[in-house]
C-alpha cells in the first residue's frame, strides 16, 4: 500500500470511530430536553431523574466524541495538504462557524446544565439543555455544509488553480444539504431511541427496582424510535432521488447496474464479476429502482458504463471513474437492512407502548438489547457508501483523491500514524463502551433536590 491509500483509511478509521458518538449526541440531546420538559411542566421527580440518568451517558459519549473530532481536522494538513490548498477558501469557512458558534453555544451550555442543578431556577436550566441540543444540531448542520460542497460543488469560482468562495448563500444553501442535514438528524434520533430502548429493556428483562423508570423510558424511546425511523425512511427516499440527479455513478454503484435500464429493476441481490464490470447474476424487483427514482414504474436509470464514457468524455479519457462496486453495493444493503429491521422493531415496539404490555414482552425485549447496535450499522455502513461511493473525486468533479494527498509525506509516517491512531482510537472506543455499560446497568440514583431552586 502507497501512501494515498494509506491516508485514506486512516481518515476512514478516524471518521468511522468519531462518527460512532455524533448520532447519539444529535438525537439524545433532544430527548434529554423533552425528558426535562416533561419535569418543568409536571414537576415529577421521575423525569427528574430520568433526564439525570441518560443525561450521564450523555454526556460520557459527549466527551469522546470531542476527543476524537479534533484529531480530524488535523489530518486536513498532515495527509491532505493539496485538498486544504485547493478547497481551504470554501471548507475553512463552515468548518470555523462551527466550532466558533455551534460547538461553543453546545459546550458552554452543557457545562451549564451539568452544574446548573439546584443552583439555577428550573425554567433557566431546561433553556440550558435545549441550547446544547441545539447547539449540538447546528454543528452538524455546518459539518455537512462543508461535506456537501464535495458532494455537489455551488457558489464557487475556479482561480488560480484553488476552489474560491463566490457565492456564502449558495453554500449554505446547497441543495444538496436539503436531503442530507435531515436525514442525519433523523439518523440521530433513531439512534438515541435505541440506544434508550435498548438499556430500558435490559432493566426491564431482569426486573430490577427501577421498574417503572425504566418502563416510562421505554415508552418514551419507543415513540421517539418511530419517529425517527420513519424520518429515516422518507428523507433516504428524496436523498436517493437527489443522488440519481448529482451523483448518478453512486448510485448505479449502489445497485450494481451496469447497464442503463429503463425501465430499472431494484437489486435484491446481485452477484457479479466486479473487476470485469459485469452482472453475473441477479434478482431484481422490476421498475422498483425507477420509482426509487423518479416516483413512477418507468424511466431510465443509467448503468455504470454509459456514465463511465460520459464522465470521460466530461473529464477527460483514460481515466477510471468508477468507485469501488462491491464495496457500495454491500454498503447499501448494509444500511437499507437494518433500516427496515429497525422499522419493524419500533412499530412492534410501538404497539405493544400503545397496550402497554411492552415489559411483559420478554422475548421482545432481549431483542431489543441486541438492536442498540442497529443504528450504528447503518450509520457507518450509510457513511461508508455516501463517501466510498463519490470516488474518484473527493470533490465531485473538481478534484481526484490523488490529487488531494499531501506530496511529501511518506509510506512510511502515514503508516505508523494510522496504527497509532487505530490503537489509541481503539482504547477509547473501549472505554466508551465499557462506561456507558457500567453506569447504564447501575440505573438512576435516587438523589434528590439539595435544596429548592433559587427563585427566578
Amino acid at each position: 500500500m502507497d501512501a494515498l491509500d494509506l491516508a485514506r483509511l486512516q481518515f476512514a478509521a478516524t471518521t468511522v470511530y468519531h462518527f460512532f458518538f455524533v448520532p447519539l449526541t444529535l438525537g439524545l440531546s433532544i430527548l434529554l430536553a423533552i425528558m426535562q420538559t416533561a419535569y418543568w411542566r409536571t414537576n415529577n421527580p421521575l423525569y427528574r431523574r430520568m433526564a439525570q440518568f441518560w443525561g450521564k451517558l450523555f454526556v460520557i459519549n459527549f466527551a469522546m466524541g470531542v476527543v476524537t473530532g479534533i484529531v480530524q481536522e488535523f489530518q486536513f494538513g498532515m495527509n491532505w495538504s493539496e485538498y486544504s490548498r485547493f478547497m481551504g477558501d470554501i471548507f475553512g469557512a463552515p468548518l470555523a462557524i462551527e466550532a466558533l458558534v455551534a460547538f461553543f453555544l453546545e459546550s458552554t451550555f452543557l457545562g451549564v446544565w451539568i452544574f446548573g442543578w439546584d443552583r439555577l431556577p428550573k425554567g433557566v436550566h431546561l433553556f440550558s439543555i435545549w441550547m446544547v441540543a441545539l447547539g449540538a444540531n447546528i454543528s452538524a448542520l455546518w459539518i455537512l455544509i462543508a461535506n456537501s460542497f464535495m458532494q455537489q460543488p455551488v457558489g464557487y469560482v475556479l482561480r488560480g488553480g484553488r476552489a474560491e468562495m463566490d457565492s456564502f448563500w449558495e453554500l449554505i444553501t446547497n441543495p444538496n444539504i436539503a436531503v442530507q442535514y435531515p436525514h442525519v438528524i433523523a439518523s440521530g434520533i433513531t439512534t438515541a431511541g435505541f440506544f434508550v430502548l435498548g438499556i430500558s429493556a435490559w432493566h426491564l428483562l431482569r426486573k430490577t427496582e427501577h421498574h417503572e423508570f425504566f418502563a416510562r423510558s421505554a415508552r418514551m424511546a419507543a415513540v421517539y424510535a418511530t419517529i425517527g425511523v420513519v424520518a429515516v425512511t422518507l428523507v433516504g427516499h428524496s436523498q436517493a432521488q437527489h443522488m440519481v440527479e448529482t451523483q448518478p455513478m453512486k448510485m448505479a454503484a449502489a445497485e450494481g447496474l451496469f447497464e442503463s435500464e429503463d425501465p430499472a429493476g431494484l437489486s435484491l441481490l446481485t452477484i457479479g464479476d466486479w473487476e470485469q464490470r459485469r452482472e453475473v447474476f441477479s434478482i431484481r424487483i422490476p421498475g422498483a429502482l425507477s420509482f426509487l427514482s423518479y416516483n413512477r414504474f418507468e424511466g431510465e436509470v443509467r448503468g455504470i458504463h454509459d456514465l463511465q464514457a460520459e464522465y470521460e468524455a466530461t473529464y477527460g479519457e483514460g481515466k477510471n471513474y468508477i468507485p469501488p462496486v462491491a464495496f457500495t453495493y454491500w454498503n447499501f444493503r448494509a444500511m437499507v437492512g437494518a433500516g427496515l429491521l429497525m422499522l419493524a422493531l419500533a412499530f412492534y415496539a410501538l404497539y405493544h407502548v400503545l397496550r402497554d404490555r411492552l415489559p411483559q414482552q420478554r422475548r421482545f425485549l432481549r431483542l431489543l438489547v441486541y438492536a442498540i447496535a442497529l443504528p450504528y450499522i447503518a450509520n457507518t455502513a450509510g457513511w461508508f457508501m455516501t463517501e466510498v461511493g463519490r470516488q474518484p473525486w473527493i470533490v465531485f468533479g473538481l478534484q481526484r483523491v490523488e490529487d488531494a494527498v499531501s506530496p511529501n509525506v511518506t509510506t512510511g509516517m502515514v503508516g505508523l500514524s494510522l496504527v497509532l491512531f487505530v490503537l489509541l482510537y481503539g482504547v477509547l472506543m473501549a472505554a466508551d463502551v465499557y462506561l456507558l455499560a457500567k453506569f447504564g446497568r447501575l440505573g438512576p440514583t435516587e438523589a434528590t433536590p439539595a435544596a429548592e431552586p433559587v427563585a427566578a
